[in-house]
């Protein structure tokens, strides 16, 4: 094989691995609907995520998915018409309004989890559980910081430097 048919360029590397990502939520969501919740939309796996256990207000939401507030709001009335969360008065502080998890979201979410891990099993199955082992690690070596971020709506509905507003 020449040089020039085993080049890759610089290019393909976010482009593969958004593909990853994107494969493996579009199959949790596909499994998702199978499982009765065929209303979740990736962007309500973060806002449930950044709900999180004790709930959150929208300002709380907006901040940790980095979206407004409004945005947050909207995110959070759509779930909770599907059901996944309610609101109601903050016992510390009654001026606060929190989105809390129904049993439903609570469902959703650690269904989610078993999901995904039936589709890492996969993944090991075609990559070999040392390969993809190898990978992760690889993987964390290069992500920065050590916690997950729940700000990829709000990343990817920013303006660009080329002044492009990408949305979901």
């Amino acid at each position: 094989m020449s040089n020039d048919e085993s080049r890759t360029y610089g290019f393909e590397l976010p482009i593969l691995l958004f593909a990853g990502f994107r494969s493996i939520i579009d199959e949790l969501h596909a499994e998702l609907a199978r499982r009765g919740h065929p209303g979740v939309r990736p962007a309500h796996g973060f806002a449930l995520q950044a709900i999180g256990l004790g709930g959150a207000t929208a300002t709380e939401a907006g901040r940790r998915l980095g979206v407004s507030k409004q945005a947050a709001g909207k995110t959070i009335d759509r779930l909770e018409e599907l059901g996944y969360v309610h609101r109601s008065g903050d016992d510390a502080d009654r001026r606060r309004k929190l989105a809390r998890l129904t049993p439903r979201g609570a469902e959703v979410l650690a269904l989610s989890a078993m999901i995904f891990d039936d589709i890492r099993s996969r993944w090991a199955v075609t990559l070999g559980a040392e390969r993809l082992s190898g990978l992760e690690a690889d993987l964390r070596t290069m992500v920065p910081g050590d916690t997950f971020r729940l700000d990829v709506p709000g990343w990817f509905g920013t303006q660009t430097a080329l002044g492009w507003t990408v949305g979901w």
